[in-house]
């Protein structure tokens, strides 16, 4: 008996909806992970692009626990004194889609396959997002996830 391996002709692009309203942070983002990779399906490759979308709505009524002065987000403009940081709390107001994507962004494997991966996810703050028509191709293709 043989090892079935994916081929990529053999992905099927798939499009998953998923509330983030009142959902716990680091267990939404480690579903999401999960799903981006293709952990959820059968034929799980670890090398291979499963072509999962997920697209997150209501990013903004995402539960976080914890001080969200306390946490915070770090980056650097690659100039002498170019470090910037910005709390949680901050980054909750302004861009709350942020959030989401640098805790799935830490889940994902921290290479060219990752980087990949990250680009299959859709973070909206509201319930409206323009991907209406690919979730619905297909009818049964992808699935919806209610909190």
């Amino acid at each position: 008996m043989t090892t079935y391996s994916l081929k990529p002709k053999d992905a099927v692009e798939q499009w998953h909806v998923v509330d983030a309203t009142g959902r716990p942070l680091g267990r939404l983002a480690s579903e999401i992970a999960a799903t981006l990779r293709g952990k959820t399906s059968p034929t799980f490759t670890p090398s291979m692009d499963h072509r999962q979308f997920v697209v997150v709505i209501n990013a903004a009524r995402v539960k976080v626990s914890g001080d969200t002065r306390e946490k915070k987000y770090w980056r650097h403009s690659q100039y002498p004194g170019g470090l910037k940081n910005i709390t949680q709390e901050k980054l909750l107001q302004t861009r709350p889609e942020r959030v989401i994507e640098y805790a799935v962004k830490g889940m994902l494997p921290h290479n060219a396959h990752g980087a990949v991966l990250l680009k299959h996810l859709k973070v909206y703050a509201g319930p409206e997002h323009p991907h209406q028509s690919q979730v619905n191709a297909g009818k049964g293709k992808g699935r919806a996830v209610k909190a």
